[in-house]
This record gives C-alpha cells, sequence and structure tokens, in this order.
C-alpha cells in the first residue's frame, strides 16, 4: 500500500495524542506533544526551492525507516532511574525502548523517529547510528546478570521489530559493537547467543572444524564484519566482549581466530 502525505500526518497526529497519557510522566509527554507538533509543522511546509522553479510534491514516499536495532545497558541503579534520565532535557539521551528487571517495556519514542542513543559510532560506513537505528536500553548497573523476565520481553520487542521493519539478522548488534574503547553494553553476561538462536544477531557454528588460513587478515575480517579498527585492541575487545566472553584481553588467541574466520565468512 502506498504511504501518502497525508498518512504520514495522520501518524503524526497519532503520536500527538499517545503522548497525552497521565501520570508521573505528565510533564515530559506535553514536551513530546509539543516536539511532535513541530514535526508535523515542518513536514507540512512546503520546501523552499532555491532554483526559482515551481515545487511539484511526490506522491512516491513514506517515513524514514530502521535498518538496525542497538542493544545497550542503562548502567543506572533502576527502571525509575533511567525513565527520569530520559524524560530531563539536558541529559540529552534517550532511546526508543526500556525493559526492566521485572520485564516491563516503555516505549519512549516512536520508531521512526531519531533517539539519542548511539552517541559517537560507526559500523560498516554508518556513522549516523542514531539516524537507521532503534535504541534498546535494559534495566542492568552493568554489573549483574539479565533476568529471564527481561530477556524474555526483548525477545518479544525484538520479534515485533524484525517484522515491523524487516530488520536483517545481522543488524541486531550492541552498543559495545559500534563504539569500541567507549562502551561496553551490553554487559559480558548478555546472551547473544540466545538471541541469535532466535534470529537476533549472528553467532559462530556450535562446532568448528575449519582451520584458519594463512592468509587470514583478522583485522580485516573485523572490518568486514562491521567494526571501527581505528584502534585494533579496542576493536578486538569488543569483539571478545560479543562473541568470546571470557577474559577480555584485546589479543586473539589461536581459538578466538577460528570464530572470528567462521564469522567473518557469514557476513560475507
Amino acid at each position: 500500500m502506498q504511504i501518502t502525505y497525508n498518512t504520514i500526518l495522520f501518524s503524526l497526529a497519532i503520536l500527538v495524542l499517545a503522548s497525552c497519557a497521565s501520570g508521573p510522566y505528565r510533564s515530559s509527554n506535553k514536551i513530546y506533544k509539543k516536539q511532535s507538533k513541530e514535526l508535523s509543522k515542518t513536514i507540512r511546509k512546503q520546501p523552499v526551492n532555491p532554483t526559482g522553479l515551481d515545487f511539484v510534491g511526490t506522491t512516491n514516499f513514506n517515513l524514514r525507516k530502521p535498518n538496525y536495532v542497538i542493544i545497550h545497558h542503562t548502567a543506572q541503579n533502576s527502571t525509575e532511574q533511567t525513565l527520569k534520565t530520559f524524560t530531563t532535557a539536558k541529559t540529552q539521551v534517550s532511546a526508543h525502548y526500556v525493559i526492566g528487571r521485572d520485564g516491563a517495556v516503555y516505549q519512549m519514542l516512536n520508531d521512526y523517529l531519531r533517539a539519542w542513543h548511539g552517541g559517537a559510532a560507526k559500523w560498516g560506513n554508518a556513522t549516523d547510528i542514531n539516524s537507521s537505528s532503534i535504541g534498546i536500553e535494559l534495566d542492568n548497573n552493568g554489573f549483574e546478570p539479565f533476568s529471564d523476565s527481561q530477556i524474555n520481553s526483548l525477545l518479544g520487542v525484538l520479534a515485533n521489530l524484525k517484522k515491523t521493519h524487516n530488520i536483517p539478522a545481522a543488524n541486531f548488534i550492541g552498543h559495545l559493537d559500534i563504539a569500541p574503547g567507549r562502551k561496553v553494553d551490553p554487559n559480558v553476561s548478555f546472551p547473544w547467543k540466545k538471541l541469535a538462536g532466535n534470529g537476533y544477531g549472528l553467532w559462530q557454528d556450535s562446532l568448528i572444524t575449519e582451520e584458519v588460513p594463512e592468509s587470514f587478515n583478522p583485522l580485516e575480517a573485523l572490518r568486514i564484519i562491521g567494526y571501527d579498527i581505528k584502534t585494533p585492541e579496542n576493536t578486538i575487545k569488543s569483539f571478545q566482549l560479543h562473541f568470546v566472553q571470557k577474559e577480555i584481553t584485546g589479543i586473539l588467541n589461536e581459538e578466538e581466530k577460528k570464530i572470528l574466520f567462521n564469522l567473518y565468512k557469514k557476513y560475507l
């Protein structure tokens, strides 16, 4: 079905109405409503044409769609603390979803709008990750394991996002992947293997028998997977946090090179 100008305006109107809920976040919801109205005005405004030619509006367009999901841990002590952080203007940080330790899911922003969760980051050729991704924050202080309730809720959210936006399995990644050396979330206990088993992210084969060729270049493989390799030690640490989850040394041993080679072929 073709998505028209009126459809987009209707969608934004729904966003505005949805932001009017009462409760402890009434104040931030009013700000959300105001900003949504401003975005609606921007879309309504006819673009300025510097060439002097007539503007001819096409009928073939839609909203920009997210292509990545970035998973974080909050590094805070409670869901309430995180919700307060994300509804306080001076913090300048936000996410689309927050999932509590008890599995409660809070949507904070429409999927088609741009949250401020990735910061200075890079994955493949993408350097403005916030413009092409959905950010999910898991309530976790950075050192504790993730509860079954929390992960089950996460899997439910991911299933909906993958279906709605047709996001490729390889594009479900962590903050640690897009910001080597700067971020380490989600922490080393995060169940990446379980997510991959459900179709969210890639994982190495359970039994790797193939030997690594002498010509294999680990840094080039990491680059092809998507990592920024300008600081190799940090890049390797991020890889180890995600795919090895044992000792985080910044140096690849022979077993880890086999894992990397196996994954590298999946990303080709």
